[in-house]
């Protein structure tokens, strides 16, 4: 069968859509229709999706009878596409669906009038993220750390407000009130629900006096996958100069944003890194990169990263020749490492950053010498 994927539209990152659906098709039996519902009603813009594949016939099998007990049996034989080849089809084509995106401005927002629709404000970018919060509530995202009632469990549910105190250490803030916040406590409030939320990979509905969904089945993984996405969308459209980190000592804490070739740069060495640098070289992005990040913090960062090429001064000495003196006189000749006073210590807060983006290249490099000669 072909789908005509035109009518679709993604709310989701592909990549999780793909892996969450083809989770999906390893569950056997006939619950895997429900969550295969489920995931489509989340992560494809509205209902279109839902009802193609509610129109497509359950099972296309051949279903004959046993000449001795009259009995019908499943025959094997498929008579056409059923359910679990459309959801098949459209979870391996995914990647050509487009993503949803925002409608071009109304009437008032080009007429300048009324609230921004474009986050440029902080009070519109704090509104953007309780919607956030909001739909991702309504979805179960956070049932698993604020419970959800139900007309046959009459127990006592935890106090949200009290939850988010206890990470944040600041009361009253749910209900959201984002009229309220101030930089910190958004930029908080943003970090601690990356740690909260959990995607439910399941939910029933209780016909019981109208009691509604319940979700069950929760993983964290999927849920901050998407979180990160949404929120860092929010972020770069309200021209916020942070993200929330996606790996690194520093996971789910909001980052300084760099550019394409150094955010590579940064998960190549956080992935490829052999096991004896690994906690060092996290500590020193994780210095370097956050949002409270000074220059004695960044000094830190330099010195972590100048331990690790110093343990490999012989394979750079073998490789670069005498040239690899250069890249630690920069170091032992300014405030960086020994705190000399015969040491240079005026410099501008962007010679720090010349020096920690060279380290790193440098540490990427070693990298990649000492994985090619374990393959030589």
């Amino acid at each position: 069968m072909s789908l005509d994927l035109r009518n679709y539209e993604l709310l989701w990152p592909t990549a999780l859509f793909s892996s969450e659906g083809e989770r999906i098709l390893r569950v056997s039996g006939g619950a895997w229709e429900d969550r295969a519902i489920w995931l489509m009603t989340e992560a494809l813009s509205g209902t279109t999706a839902v009802a193609d594949f509610e129109e497509v016939p359950r099972q296309t099998t051949v279903i004959d009878h046993n000449p001795w007990t009259s009995e019908p049996f499943d025959s094997g034989l498929k008579t056409g596409p059923d359910r679990r080849d459309w959801f098949t089809e459209l979870v391996d084509r995914s990647a050509e669906l487009r993503h949803a995106v925002e409608p071009r401005p109304y009437w008032p927002q080009r007429r300048g009038s009324g609230l921004s629709h474009d986050g440029s404000t902080p009070r519109d970018s704090r509104r953007d993220f309780a919607r956030i919060l909001t739909e991702l509530t309504d979805h179960g995202y956070l049932v698993e750390v604020f419970g959800e009632e139900c007309v046959d469990d009459p127990s006592e549910l935890p106090d949200p407000s009290s939850v988010i105190d206890r990470h944040l250490g600041i009361p009253n803030l749910w209900p959201l009130s984002p009229e309220s916040w101030d930089e910190d406590t958004f930029y908080g409030l943003i970090e601690v629900f990356h740690d909260l939320v959990s995607r439910p990979r399941k939910r029933e509905w209780h016909n019981w006096n109208s009691c509604g969904w319940h979700h069950s089945e929760f993983h964290n993984g999927p849920a901050r996958i998407l979180y990160r996405w949404r929120v860092n969308r929010l972020l770069r459209q309200a021209g916020i100069e942070y993200e929330l980190a996606s790996e690194g000592e520093d996971l789910g804490r909001l980052v300084a944003v760099t550019d394409d070739a150094r955010s590579q740069l940064v998960h190549c060495v956080l992935s490829d890194s052999p096991p004896d640098i690994t906690a060092g070289v996290r500590h020193a992005v994780a210095l370097f990169r956050g949002r409270d990040s000074s220059v004695d913090s960044k000094r830190s960062a330099i010195f972590n990263l100048a331990r690790i090429l110093e343990e490999r001064r012989t394979l750079l000495k073998d490789r670069l020749g005498k040239d690899e003196g250069a890249l630690f006189e920069i170091a032992n000749r300014f405030d960086l490492r020994h705190r000399r006073a015969d040491q240079r210590g005026e410099y501008d807060e962007a010679f720090l950053d010349w020096i920690f983006w060279w380290y790193l290249g440098t540490v990427e490099l070693t990298n990649r010498l000492i994985a090619s000669r374990r393959l030589a």
